[in-house]
């Protein structure tokens, strides 16, 4: 059997992971594929005998097992909060601001750019990302007012609104489902830069915004009067980035074990209360060193699997995709 890595090579490189694995699985399977966009792998088609089925990219679902109502309240991480502190499941909350004026008759007081200064005061800091936003665009710490005055600023520009939640420590798992089962559980790890014994702190991390901003992300934030900053770190030296861990922005997942069977238990409700046969739930465990206290931060009901195929396990891969052909009579 070729592998995933296989499928991928002489790909360009803007083309999407799952049209690599959809490709991937229907060799496996036994389907037919079909690219529609000229090589682009943007916009496909899989078929078995008397059925057909179209994906496409960017914010085109991977996972048609998933209702279009579930997927969209998954993506909204306020609501998707909201529904599971409801079912009993404890999430990180938070409250939502919107960055631009227009709709304002639509919707109720307490949530404008005004209104986001006051809560970043009840707080001290804060974790601030796109109330929709995606591969950890935009996630960042926040610790005072012209800081947060400058973000929102920066961040109108792509999107309506923005999530505010406490800052909170613990270690970060991610748990993913096909239906009640867990398929895998990953740890989660920030970013980091490597000393090279001639450049700084500041220039490595220069670069490394760079690369972000090529990809489309929002760079890391950096502190402009830290003079810590301009220390040349020594070779093969590790600097960790804080913040967001996803691995579009440069963090790290390992598959791992659950920490807990409670975590397994809450990942289960999350993905029930959201109503998704196929979801990741991204949470908080150890918070405060507590091992029982553990928080939702959030449910992706159209999760990247790429860790796969970096850990070598093309047989998830092929489990996820029997999985979507079979809910949609391919198989």
């Amino acid at each position: 059997m070729r592998s995933p890595t296989e499928f991928r090579k002489g790909k360009p490189g803007f083309y999407p992971d799952q049209t690599i694995y959809a490709e991937f699985a229907c060799a496996e399977f036994g389907l037919e594929f079909r690219d529609l966009d000229d090589g682009s792998g943007l916009i496909f088609s899989i078929a078995s005998r008397g059925k057909l089925l179209h994906f496409g990219a960017g914010r085109c679902s991977w996972y048609p097992q998933n209702n279009a109502t579930a997927s969209t309240l998954a993506s909204d991480k306020h609501f998707a909060s909201r529904i599971l502190r409801e079912a009993g499941v404890p999430a990180l909350g938070g409250e939502y601001f919107f960055l631009h004026d227009r709709h304002r008759a639509h919707r109720p007081a307490g949530h404008e750019r005004s209104d986001a200064l006051e809560y970043l005061r009840a707080l001290g800091s804060v974790f601030v990302k796109p109330l929709t936003g995606s591969r950890g665009d935009f996630a960042q710490a926040i610790h005072d007012e012209a800081a947060l005055v400058r973000y929102l600023d920066e961040v109108m520009k792509y999107y309506d609104a923005v999530l505010i939640q406490p800052i909170v420590d613990g270690t970060e798992y991610r748990v993913f489902l096909l239906d009640d089962d867990v398929l895998f559980c990953a740890r989660k790890y920030p970013p980091y830069i490597t000393g090279d014994g001639v450049h700084t702190l500041r220039e490595l991390l220069t670069a490394h915004n760079d690369a972000l901003r090529a990809r489309g992300l929002s760079p890391a934030s950096l502190p402009a009067n830290d003079l810590s900053l301009d220390g040349v770190p020594a070779k093969g030296e590790r600097r960790e980035i804080p913040g967001r861990m996803n691995l579009s922005a440069g963090g790290t997942m390992v598959l791992a074990e659950a920490p807990s069977e409670k975590t397994i238990t809450l990942a289960r409700q999350a993905a029930r209360a959201i109503g998704l046969r196929v979801a990741a739930i991204d949470m908080f465990d150890d918070i405060g060193g507590n091992p029982d206290a553990i928080e939702i931060i959030e449910v992706n009901s159209n999760p990247s699997i790429r860790l796969l195929e970096d850990s070598n396990r093309g047989d998830l891969i092929l489990k996820i995709w029997h999985h979507t052909f079979s809910a949609a009579g391919l198989l």
